[in-house]
């Protein structure tokens, strides 16, 4: 059973029905009045505060785990590879909102302890919006953002015959990782970096292969 992270926030989102938010500062403040306003905070309600963006964590998040000595585990790459299809095949098709399995979308956490994140998060995205914000935007939105989930789609089926070198995979997921993070902070130059990582992992495959 799946469950659409629009239908399931809309009404709860400070910022449904209005304009989304533009910098990851503003992403943290809807992340505060979420937890000002509800007593937990599900996956959905994060989700859909974020808007088009969330797809930039849910691609940064498993190429991260892939590059920590997690990776190292056989299996984990492969299995990782297989989150960032679901999720770049959606940002592919034009969703404007993801879906997930509906018992990720309902998983929440106390807002007091959101409350704390949110003020841990503050300082690095501070440093993020003020290092990356705003170049090249329209590299990081519509057929920029498609050709973006091509690549991490091309970048995740290279994983698993390289899961058979230790850590080799963690190449296409770093660019993996990059890809998330450009759009995560809407800055083209970044996306540009990582398409530069998409043509090293693609020459290291070639060369790991023949």
């Amino acid at each position: 059973m799946t469950i659409s992270v629009a239908s399931r926030s809309a009404a709860l989102s400070p910022s449904a029905g209005g304009q989304q938010p533009d910098t990851l500062g503003e992403i943290l403040d809807e992340f505060d009045a979420l937890a000002q306003s509800h007593g937990r905070v599900a996956v959905a309600d994060l989700v859909d505060a974020v808007g088009p963006r969330s797809y930039g964590p849910f691609l940064l998040v498993p190429a991260l785990i892939e590059i920590s000595p997690l990776g190292g585990i056989p299996g984990v790459p492969t299995a990782l590879a297989v989150v960032v299809v679901l999720f770049a095949a959606q940002m592919l098709s034009g969703r404007k909102r993801l879906w997930m399995p509906a018992w990720v979308a309902r998983r929440d956490v106390a807002a007091a302890r959101m409350k704390r994140l949110v003020a841990g998060a503050r300082p690095m995205a501070t440093r993020l919006d003020r290092w990356f914000h705003g170049r090249l935007r329209w590299l990081t939105s519509g057929l920029g953002m498609r050709l973006a989930a091509l690549a991490c789609i091309a970048l995740a089926c290279m994983v698993p015959p390289l899961e058979l070198f230790p850590f080799a995979s963690s190449v296409p997921m770093g660019a993996i990782a990059l890809i998330g993070l450009a759009l995560l902070v809407r800055d083209g130059a970044l996306m540009i970096v990582a398409s530069l990582l998409v043509c090293g992992a693609a020459g290291l495959l070639i060369a790991t292969l023949l």
